[in-house]
């Protein structure tokens, strides 16, 4: 009988563990990717102070020359072995992929870009789509920045929905920051391509993402076109932090199992010191 009592509350307590598991998961792993991106900005940041200003500038002025040939030449959505390795040479002056950062202030993201769009770099960083512009900005450019949406591990694009027509977001690479404000907002089939496309004399950068939320059967396109910062705006200190709800909902949920624990390991030993009298 003692060991059938034993058994029941080693299976209850690995049932409160697992539960424990469960609910900390999304927080701790939307946590952990929150540092990830934050070093790779970082680092991002860091090397861009180090790097050489002549160096800088012919970096720039390479991915301009690539932007200026792209125009020129047909439209194509898919690179060549040699193209893909010209591309992937191009601003990747910390030798990790990433050739800037896209700030979304509206949601509150702020993102390493990364050259390409497979699966490694979707998890925790934005893509860039690869046969479009690089995120340099100019006339006759079109760049694509692509987010996964609704993944447990990450936020990435999720609230890229809530964005408006007049919104803004920024993209950086190496000393420019471009500014961008919401002009169209578009839902597309996975093969109409014609809304990424470069248009003559304008400077556009689209964030793409998939949607409906969780179903990904189509696309959520968020286009913007280039407007010029007239003055910078003042840094504001915020009177009061918002705390994120998936950490309410982790501390609410521990708190509980623990007290549930607490609760089945005195029942226990009460059950012992009384099957010893």
């Amino acid at each position: 009988m003692k060991q059938k009592k034993h058994g029941v509350t080693i299976l209850l307590i690995l049932t409160l563990i697992a539960g424990i598991l469960i609910i900390a998961y999304p927080s701790f792993s939307t946590y952990w990717n929150y540092l990830h991106q934050t070093r790779v900005l970082k680092n991002y940041k860091e090397a861009f102070i180090a790097i050489d200003r002549e160096k800088l500038e012919e970096m720039l002025q390479a991915a301009d020359e690539y932007n200026e040939n792209l125009a020129k030449s047909a439209p194509k959505y898919k690179l060549t072995k040699q193209e893909r390795e010209e591309y992937n040479a191009l601003l990747n002056y910390t030798g990790d992929g990433v050739m800037g950062y896209v700030t979304i202030p509206k949601i509150g993201v702020e993102l390493p870009i990364c050259h390409g769009m497979d699966d490694a770099v979707l998890q925790s960083n934005a893509g860039h789509l690869e046969w479009t512009s690089l995120p340099t900005g100019g006339e006759g450019t079109h760049c694509v920045i692509s987010g996964h949406r609704g993944l447990p591990s990450a936020k990435l694009f999720t609230n890229l929905d809530k964005l408006s027509v007049g919104d803004t977001f920024t993209v950086t690479v190496l000393s420019r920051t471009m500014t961008y404000e919401v002009d169209q907002i578009r839902i597309v089939e996975p093969n109409e391509l014609s809304n990424t496309r470069i248009v003559h004399g304008e400077d556009y950068c689209t964030l793409l993402t998939c949607t409906p939320y969780g179903i990904n059967t189509q696309r959520l396109l968020v286009r913007g076109h280039r407007i010029t910062n007239l003055h910078k705006s003042p840094e504001v200190i915020a009177d009061a932090v918002q705390v994120n709800t998936n950490y309410v909902a982790l501390f609410l949920g521990s708190t509980v199992l623990a007290i549930l624990f607490i609760i089945v390991f005195v029942r226990t030993g009460s059950h012992s010191r009384q099957n010893r009298s």
